[in-house]
């Protein structure tokens, strides 16, 4: 059963489990808190593990306005006040690792240890930092016709070779509307702030096969931020939390309770 709390001027949809301090989870641009599903049961085990999803994604409501990077790192803040937690462990993949920079930047009181995956660093565009963007983009525009040559991107051949289920993963994506447009529009937004001004302990994350952010892009954040740690992935892709949730968990509970490993 979904649950829903008020933060500001959204309606926000999100899972709970486990018990211990707290570990918020940042979706992809194109995805929601369901892309964790795999990866919680292996968190709970050590933290309060709070999935939601963002503005103009999933279950959230709210108001059919445009957005920014900015507001989702508020609606973030105003999750975790809502919910009672002053402070938390923040993992972000993806586009959802560009809104846990955010977060960092722009509240750093409330962000304890930072974890970000697949993603590319702040101020600068995708587009800038990714040379087969616009290949990218075309795909997605091909949607539902590409759905399979998309899901490569995403996901190692030979993960689809056992997961064959996950190539038409694309072919549902929703069709352009108001609010899929919104989204679009707030991806593409940026902060003026960047990665060398975080000041949480950081881990960075990069699967060694990631066709979406090359992994080089991932790890050169790590010499940006003051005392970061970095961990390539091998034979993983774009979506570590689906493709080797245990992997990923590993990392994540060595870096936020080293003592976790142990147990």
């Amino acid at each position: 059963m979904t649950n829903f709390v008020r933060a500001g001027d959204l309606r926000i949809a999100f899972d709970r489990e486990g018990d211990g301090p707290p570990l918020l989870l940042m979706h992809g641009a194109e995805a929601s808190r369901l892309m964790f599903a795999a990866l919680v049961p292996h968190l709970s085990k050590y933290f309060t593990v709070i999935a939601y999803d963002q503005r103009d994604c999933g279950e959230t409501e709210g108001p059919d306005r445009p957005s920014t990077l900015a507001d989702l790192a508020k609606d973030a803040q105003e999750l975790m006040k809502a919910l009672g937690f002053r402070r938390a462990h923040v993992f972000g993949s993806s586009f959802g690792g560009r809104v846990a920079q955010a977060l960092a930047l722009l509240y750093p009181r409330v962000v304890d240890h930072l974890v970000l995956a697949s993603t590319w660093p702040l101020p600068r565009p995708y587009e800038e930092l990714c040379p087969d963007a616009r290949q990218l983009g075309e795909l997605r525009r091909g949607l539902p016709d590409t759905a399979e040559e998309l899901a490569t991107w995403f996901f190692p051949e030979a993960f689809l070779e056992k997961r064959p289920e996950l190539r038409c993963i694309f072919a549902q994506a929703r069709p352009e509307s108001t609010r899929s447009s919104s989204r679009a529009a707030t991806v593409a937004t940026a902060l003026d702030m960047g990665v060398a001004d975080i000041v949480a302990p950081t881990l960075v994350l990069a699967g060694e096969l990631d066709r979406v952010v090359p992994p080089a892009v991932t790890l050169a954040m790590s010499g940006r931020i003051r005392g970061a740690d970095a961990a390539m992935l091998p034979g993983i892709g774009h979506v570590t939390a689906m493709q080797a949730p245990e992997v990923l968990a590993h990392h994540i509970v060595r870096f936020l309770s080293p003592q976790g490993t142990k147990q």
